[in-house]
């Protein structure tokens, strides 16, 4: 059993369900020769082309089986099966705010949880739209962490190392560049506008009317936190600025226990659509 299980023959189904459930129980020490064995820029690949099929499968609300995974798009990478499925959903909690969970043990059943605050605007319905959510609510993140505004390429340099090329065509975004300073403009979610006195012109992105009342603060905290498995008092600066807004607008900040009704609630149900 133990050299089926080393098999690296693609071979009919048989070899492929003996390499379902062999790949994901390989020890971190094999895992790290392999990808010694492998080129950074194989392994993104991978990594990416998993990404892709998994935002398709999850756009048509069908589970994801393990072994379709590794049929489909590990192949001849299985040995390194583990390393790419957690780069993979690290990538699309960071991008999408979308998390992998296994929903079926026994059979590895996959589906993609979205962590994103619902909203329920016209201009991003949740439905067929996740992905462009999930690029706003980074980049909000990204502008609220850096103290309410950056520049452009403070900006186009984070996506970069998200995987989301601005100067590139995306599979799930198309024109980046397009998307982030045309339509989350146009739809108030962002603000881009010139820095006064600077020659080349340089541009910078603040956050638009639509996203502070859509959201709050507190909330994008929140979302950061989660991703970087924190508490969000780890930013005291942040934790401080978004506590201040919730009293402002009249609401309790949602981490005291019990909330309650006062003259700002309509306008902090509103921010908590998302």
């Amino acid at each position: 059993m133990a050299q089926k299980r080393r098999s690296k023959g693609p071979g009919p189904a048989q070899g492929e369900d003996a390499a379902a459930d062999s790949a994901p129980t390989q020890g971190a020490s094999q895992v790290q020769r392999s990808l010694e064995r492998l080129s950074p820029a194989q392994v993104d690949q991978k990594v990416s082309e998993l990404v892709q099929y998994l935002l398709v499968k999850d756009q048509k609300k069908i589970p994801i089986k393990r072994a379709d995974i590794l049929k489909n798009v590990i192949k001849d990478y299985k040995s390194v099966y583990s390393e790419i499925i957690k780069r993979a959903g690290r990538n699309l909690q960071q991008v999408f705010g979308l998390q992998l969970v296994e929903i079926d043990a026994k059979n590895h059943i996959y589906i993609l949880v979205s962590n994103l605050p619902r909203l329920e605007g016209e201009n991003l319905k949740q439905d067929d739209c996740t992905a462009k959510l999930g690029l706003l609510t980074v980049i909000l993140s990204f502008l609220f962490m850096k103290g309410n505004a950056a520049k452009e390429s403070a900006v186009w340099e984070m996506l970069r190392r998200l995987r989301v090329d601005p100067g590139v065509r995306h599979e799930v975004f198309g024109d980046v560049k397009k998307l982030v300073t045309e339509e989350f403009v146009r739809q108030k979610y962002l603000e881009y506008n010139r820095i006064p006195h600077t020659d080349p012109p340089e541009f910078e992105f603040q956050w638009g009317a639509r996203a502070a009342r859509e959201t709050s603060k507190m909330q994008i905290l929140r979302f950061v936190a989660k991703i970087q498995s924190k508490d969000p008092k780890a930013w005291s600066t942040q934790y401080n600025e978004a506590a201040a807004e919730e009293a402002a607008v009249g609401g309790l900040s949602q981490d005291t226990s019990t909330p309650e009704d006062t003259g700002g609630a309509s306008q902090g149900a509103r921010r908590r659509n998302w």
